[in-house]
C-alpha cells in the first residue's frame, strides 16, 4: 500500500522541473490580446493644443481609436474647447468626426500614421467649423496604460477635515463642482463675504475631462465652516474643504487663545495693537495704520521709517506687513495661531508741500520689494504672545 504514494512522490519531483519550465515559458510570452496604447504632448497636431490619442492594437496593428483634444476655443483666449472623436481605421488612416463639446462646432478629422522604429509620425488634416489645420506631426513615442494613467494623476489639495492647520491654510478653501452647475454655484457667491480667485474661473483641459472645476475662495477663517457647510449642500458639489494659502509655518507661532478672545470672538483690535507695537520696535518704525480685511479676515499693517535712499531728500519707507489669526484647528479650540509676512517695503516723499513722485523699478518689482530683514520680529512676537513656534524637522509644536 505504500509503493503507489512514492510512486507519486516520485512523478511529483520528476515533473518539478518541467512545471517550472512551462511557468517560465507562459511568463515570457508575449500577450496574444488587445493592447492599449497612448499618444500625448502631440507637437504639429493643433496649436497650443493639449491631445490625447488613445489606439486599441492587435498585435502591431490598430484595431480602433479615440482622439481627445482640447484646444483654446478662439486664438490667444484661455477659454477651452474640446472634442473627442472615434476614429475609424482604415489601413495607415485614421478618420473620424464629432461635434466640439463647448461650442458646437461640427469637426472632422482625416489622419495619416506612419510609424518607423519607436516613433510615429501623423499627417493629415482636422477641420473644426470652417478653420483647416494642416497636421504634421513626428516624432512622436507611446505610452502604456500605466505609464499614461501614472501621469494623469492630479491633486487639487482639498482636505475636507484636516486635524490642523499645519498643512493647509485656514483662510484658503477649494470647492470642487460639476462644470454644468459650476456657474449657479458661483452665482450663489454673490453677496458673500468672500474672495473667488479668478485664475480658478477658467475651465482647463483636465476640469473638462474630469467634467468638475475646483474654485478657489479666500474667506475670514472665523466662516470658513460656515461657507463650506454651504458649500457642501450646493447641488454639484463633489468635495469642499481646505487648502494651502498663504500661512507658512516657518512664520506662524501658536498660542493660548483665553487672553485673546472677547467672549466667543477673537479679540482683534487687541492683536492688533500688539504686533503693530512688535513690530515698530524691531523694525525701529512708527504705525501708521491697520485694517482688517472684512472678506479674507487678513490684517494689513504699514509702518514708517526714514528712508536710507539719498537721506539729504528725508523720504520715507514704508513697511507693509500682513498677518492672519485664526483658531489652530476646525472648530473650537484653545489655541490660536498667527501668521505673519515678512514686510515688503516701498519708497515716498511724505514732505510737506511739493514733493518727488517716485516709482519703484523693475528690479524692485521683480523682488517684490521684501524688505532685507526683519530683525527678528517672529522670535519678538513668540515672547509678545508667550507662543510656540512650528519644528520643521520633528513636525511638531516647539
Amino acid at each position: 500500500m505504500r509503493a503507489l504514494p512514492l510512486l507519486l512522490l516520485g512523478l511529483v519531483a520528476t515533473s518539478a522541473p518541467a512545471l517550472a519550465q512551462i511557468k517560465l515559458q507562459s511568463k515570457a510570452a508575449p500577450s496574444n490580446g488587445p493592447e492599449t496604447r497612448y499618444f500625448t504632448g502631440m507637437d504639429g497636431l493643433m496649436d497650443n493644443a493639449d491631445v490625447i490619442l488613445k489606439e486599441t492594437r492587435q498585435g502591431k496593428a490598430v484595431t480602433s481609436a479615440v482622439l481627445d483634444v482640447c484646444y483654446p476655443a478662439a486664438k490667444g483666449s484661455d477659454r477651452k474647447d474640446r472634442f473627442v472623436a472615434n476614429l475609424a481605421v482604415n489601413g495607415p488612416t485614421l478618420s473620424g468626426s464629432t461635434q466640439s463639446v463647448a461650442g458646437k462646432q461640427p469637426v472632422t478629422i482625416k489622419l495619416t500614421r506612419k510609424q518607423t522604429g519607436d516613433n510615429f509620425e501623423f499627417r493629415g488634416q482636422i477641420t473644426i467649423g470652417q478653420t483647416v489645420t494642416e497636421v504634421a506631426s513626428s516624432d512622436n513615442s507611446d505610452l502604456s496604460e500605466k505609464e499614461f494613467q501614472d501621469n494623469q494623476t492630479s491633486d487639487d489639495g482639498i482636505t475636507q477635515q484636516p486635524k490642523d492647520f499645519t498643512d493647509v491654510s485656514p483662510e484658503s478653501v477649494g470647492v470642487r463642482v460639476k462644470l454644468e452647475q459650476a456657474a449657479d454655484f458661483l452665482k450663489s457667491l454673490k453677496g458673500e463675504p468672500v474672495e473667488i480667485s479668478t485664475s480658478s474661473l477658467a475651465v482647463t483641459c483636465d476640469a473638462m475631462r474630469a467634467g468638475e472645476q475646483t474654485i478657489n475662495l479666500t474667506v475670514d477663517p472665523e466662516h470658513a465652516s460656515a461657507l463650506l457647510a454651504k458649500a457642501k449642500s450646493a447641488a454639484g458639489v463633489t468635495a469642499a474643504g481646505w487648502t494651502s494659502g498663504v500661512v507658512e509655518m516657518d512664520r506662524t507661532i501658536r498660542f493660548a487663545a483665553a487672553d485673546w478672545r472677547d467672549g466667543d470672538k477673537i479679540n482683534r483690535d487687541k492683536i492688533a495693537t500688539t504686533i503693530s507695537n512688535v513690530l515698530a520696535k524691531t523694525l525701529s518704525a512708527k504705525p501708521a495704520s491697520s485694517t482688517w480685511n472684512a472678506n479674507t479676515g487678513k490684517l494689513k499693517l504699514v509702518l514708517k521709517r526714514p528712508s536710507s535712499t539719498y537721506p539729504t531728500l528725508g523720504l520715507t519707507e514704508n513697511l507693509e506687513v500682513t498677518a492672519l489669526v485664526s483658531p489652530d484647528r476646525p472648530g473650537t479650540s484653545d489655541r490660536l495661531i498667527l501668521w505673519v509676512s515678512s514686510p515688503t517695503s516701498s519708497t515716498s516723499d511724505d514732505s510737506a508741500g511739493a514733493r518727488l513722485v517716485l516709482s519703484e523699478d523693475a528690479a524692485s518689482d521683480e523682488e517684490g520689494g521684501e524688505a532685507k530683514d526683519d530683525n527678528g520680529a517672529i522670535d519678538a512676537l513668540i515672547k509678545e504672545f508667550k507662543a510656540q513656534r512650528w519644528d520643521a524637522d520633528k513636525s511638531a509644536w516647539k
